[in-house]
């Protein structure tokens, strides 16, 4: 959030370079970013999660296959531009190494002199505990610093917080600060639209609604699935009622529900898009370095998730415009690198412009190299088929093969069956 937190050392350029993953909608990083103000080092989420949790640790570096393929392992990542626009300094190219056949790229792990924490409670010791998804990134930091300081909204007496409850041992935590003015600010206030509601939305957001709900038809009864960031989230709310589906969430949430109502809504309890959310009976918290050990270990079923471009063999660009949009990759090059992950693309068919986004190939830096199984858009359903391209699967309703052929960058095969289904 612009002038909060990180955000008040921003506006008075006391940052040199930032490391991180996800910057979001704060403005005046982007602006110092583009104009050559301020470097950053863009990372993978789980990849930045596992480099404190290893730094932590005392362990030097470790091998992923997160980001194999693309500018992760090449370089080439815009670091700091000139004040002309020109690129300056890009990221390097990564070491690389093949285990059981298969490639994986090497990353350095991360500590730093100082780790600053924010904790819902601390014992005198220093044992902390966090509330609901305030565990994310708060939890391996605190393990990564020489000297961790922690802001607890409650300071309690040792004994008071049960051994079993602790999230972090105070054998990590140096120095613990009461927090004076626990005001939490909200960045995405986001509730929970009823049928009326959203009758009177607009009609583009009508019409990504329609996409939505027919990717909310992929879901499967006990299936364990992430929804990514914009468009994709709004699929928890139009699961069948028939089915349990268990949602999970990058920032260390499993068993998401809706969007709250107004009164539901809690702070401590956001999504991985910063959005507010629900949890329903039966879901739990944990930290994010665990989160993306679930993801990397193929615990998720499926993911959905946006695009800003697809291939005709499965490639995947939705995380960065060079030199004009950069918000970071978040945990979508994570996600797609999971080799046991059903991943489900919803876009809209065409750009603005009316230019295709489904290409031969990508022109936008890649996210992941052939991850892409469907693509659901405001026109048809594409599956990608390994070895052979693009199928037309299904159409939208009022859609033709022939209007789609004329939206579409590529070529591709259609379906004996297919027909309008949405």
């Amino acid at each position: 959030i612009d002038g909060v937190g990180l955000g008040k050392l921003l506006n008075t350029r006391q940052v040199k370079r930032m490391v991180a993953s996800y910057v979001g909608e704060n403005k005046e990083f982007a602006r110092q970013y583009l104009s050559g103000e301020l470097e950053v080092e863009l990372v993978p989420q789980g990849t930045l999660a596992e480099k404190i949790r290893s730094g932590g640790a005392g362990i030097p570096a470790f091998y992923t296959h997160t980001g194999i393929g693309t500018l992760v392992e090449t370089g080439g990542i815009p670091i700091k531009y000139a004040k002309n626009g020109d690129v300056e300094i890009f990221s390097q190219p990564h070491c690389t190494g093949v285990f059981d056949g298969k490639r994986y790229v090497m990353e350095e792990s991360i500590s730093g002199d100082y780790a600053l924490v924010k904790a819902w409670k601390a014992d005198e010791l220093g044992n902390l505990v966090f509330r609901a998804s305030a565990n994310n990134f708060n939890a391996p930091m605190a393990t990564a610093g020489k000297v961790t300081i922690v802001e607890a909204e409650e300071i309690v007496p040792v004994g008071e917080l049960k051994p079993d409850q602790i999230h972090i041992p105070g054998i990590h935590v140096h120095r613990i600060i009461k927090c004076e003015k626990n005001e939490k600010k909200i960045e995405k206030l986001t509730v929970r639209q009823d049928q009326a509601g959203e009758a009177g939305l607009p009609a583009a957001m009508q019409k990504r609604i329609r996409i939505i709900k027919r990717a909310a038809r992929e879901f499967k009864d006990g299936m364990y699935a992430n929804l990514g960031i914009g468009m994709p989230m709004l699929a928890s709310n139009y699961i069948d009622p028939g089915i349990t589906v268990y949602l999970q969430s990058e920032n260390g949430v499993l068993g998401l529900g809706p969007f709250p109502t107004r009164s539901e809504v809690d702070p401590d309890l956001i999504n991985a898009g910063k959005e507010t959310v629900t949890v329903l009976q039966g879901g739990s918290f944990f930290s994010s370095d665990v989160s993306f050990g679930m993801i990397r270990g193929n615990r998720i079923d499926m993911l959905v998730l946006g695009g800003m471009e697809v291939s005709q063999t499965g490639d995947l660009a939705n995380w960065i415009v060079p030199g004009k949009m950069v918000k970071g990759m978040g945990g979508a090059v994570d996600l797609v690198s999971a080799s046991g992950t059903r991943v489900v693309v919803t876009m809209d068919h065409c750009s603005k412009d009316g230019s295709p986004k489904i290409l031969k190939r990508c022109t936008l830096p890649l996210t992941g190299v052939e991850c892409v199984n469907r693509i659901i858009t405001d026109m048809c359903v594409f599956d990608v088929v390994p070895g052979k391209g693009l199928l037309l699967r299904e159409l939208a309703s009022g859609c033709s093969v022939d209007q789609v052929r004329a939206a579409t960058g590529c070529e591709f095969t259609v379906a004996s069956d297919v027909a309008e289904t949405y």
